[in-house]
Parts: structure tokens; C-alpha cells; sequence
């Protein structure tokens, strides 16, 4: 009998385990960001295991979290090698840009539009996107600035920005390596790196 249960013990603890990276893969599947402009995945591949997922339908964009933070390639739908595949121990954010263009707005505020900006780097453009690097210095500001467009940001580092708008409301946002955001055009404000550093790949979207 008491070997009876030991066997029947050990049996529910390994079905326990056997289903526990079955889980943590079907978690991986979902999308971080899904609206009507956008599907974003991130997808991580771990030693000894992969999480892989084909992007078929729509053109994409790939972004670097590990181990090359930053490097960014865009992909035409259905063009081949059109695998998003992390390298091994690392992620890579994946966003499909699905097909619903949003014109830019007239700026008609008095502050300049968010990109170009001073000490950004524009990394692609095409008829779907706009792709720049940018990291924030501590201390320092940006200009008030108009978004002009929607955009899909990803962090590649730790730290804080304090968003400033034209009214003085101050707004304090933690980001790790590897949040991500999408956040819609009409917006003014102003940004300072108040602690920690920070860098990001900012996508806008045409």
C-alpha cells in the first residue's frame, strides 16, 4: 500500500511538471498589444527551449531585446526568411502593422512635432512606419512637443519620465527593458529622464 501511494505520488508530480512549460508556452502566444492598428508580441526563446511564432499576414516590424538591444528589421509579409524567432537566452518584440493607415495630423499647436527631435536617430522609414532611437539625458527636458501620429514604444533600459503637459500636469512613468506601449496621436507634453536611464525605439505609425 505504501508503495502503491510513493508511485502514485511521484506520477501526479511529474504530470504536474510536464504541463507547467506547456502552460508557461501557451502564455507566450499572447499578444501584448492588440487593436486595430497593431498586433505586438514578445517572444522569448530560452536555452533548450523555443518560442517561435510565423508572421504571415501583415508586414512587421522586429525589435531587439536581447542580446543585441535596439537592432531592428522590418519584414514584408510573406517574405522570406518571415520567421520571428528570438536568439537563444534572448527577445525580440514583434509588431505586426495591420492594414489601417491613420493620416498624420496638421499640427496646428504652437509647439513642434515629436520627431525629429535633437540627438534621435532615424533607424527606418517606409509607406507603413517610422522608426527612431532616442535616448533621454538625466536632468534634461525635452521641448514641449505635438505627436502627430499614433506610436508603439519599447524601453530598453530602467528608468523614470516625468510627462509634463502645457496645462503643468505632471505625470511620473516607471519603465523597464522591455515595456511597451502604444500610445495614440493628439498628445502634447514635455519629458525629463528623472532617474535611472533610459532608451527606447519609438515606432510611428503611417
Amino acid at each position: 500500500m505504501r508503495s502503491l501511494l510513493v508511485c502514485l505520488t511521484w506520477t501526479l508530480v511529474a504530470i504536474s511538471t510536464a504541463a507547467t512549460p506547456a502552460f508557461a508556452q501557451r502564455a507566450a502566444t499572447e499578444p501584448v498589444i492588440d487593436n486595430d492598428r497593431v498586433t505586438v508580441w514578445d517572444i522569448s526563446r530560452e536555452e533548450g527551449a523555443t518560442r517561435a511564432r510565423r508572421i504571415e499576414s501583415h508586414d512587421s516590424l522586429e525589435i531587439a531585446l536581447s542580446p543585441a538591444p535596439g537592432a531592428v528589421v522590418f519584414r514584408r509579409r510573406n517574405a522570406e526568411p518571415n520567421v520571428a524567432i528570438a536568439p537563444v537566452a534572448g527577445r525580440t518584440v514583434v509588431i505586426e502593422l495591420k492594414g489601417h493607415p491613420v493620416p498624420p495630423l496638421k499640427n496646428t499647436s504652437r509647439y513642434p512635432s515629436a520627431f525629429p527631435r535633437p540627438r534621435v536617430k532615424k533607424v527606418i522609414e517606409n509607406e507603413r512606419l517610422i522608426v527612431w532611437d532616442y535616448s533621454w539625458t538625466l536632468g534634461e527636458p525635452t521641448p514641449m512637443l505635438f505627436h502627430d501620429k499614433d506610436v508603439v514604444v519599447v524601453y530598453l533600459a530602467d528608468g523614470a519620465l516625468l510627462s509634463t503637459t502645457p496645462q503643468g500636469e505632471r505625470v511620473v512613468n516607471e519603465y523597464s527593458t522591455g515595456s511597451i506601449r502604444f500610445n495614440t496621436r493628439d498628445r502634447i507634453h514635455s519629458e525629463e529622464l528623472t532617474t535611472g536611464t533610459q532608451r527606447a525605439i519609438i515606432v510611428e505609425l503611417k
